[in-house]
């Protein structure tokens, strides 16, 4: 998908570029780049367990919170 911005009448270059930055982030893709810039290992069984029972611990922590 690509980005396009069209410079409208009366507009400054300035404007133009700045309207262009936003579209960009927008869109996301600069952090799309960023995380693919280096490769990653993918993520082993103990490590998704592991980081699933943090979740689970959190999320009951956050939900015993919630109401007091």
């Amino acid at each position: 998908m690509k980005v396009v911005v069209v410079k409208k009448e009366k507009e400054s270059n300035e404007r133009l570029i700045s309207r262009f930055n936003k579209r960009v982030q927008g869109s996301r893709k600069i952090l799309k780049v960023k995380s693919e810039r280096y490769n990653k290992r993918p993520e082993t069984k103990r490590h998704k367990r592991a980081s699933a029972i943090m979740r689970e611990k959190y999320r009951t922590i956050r939900e015993k919170n919630r109401f007091y």
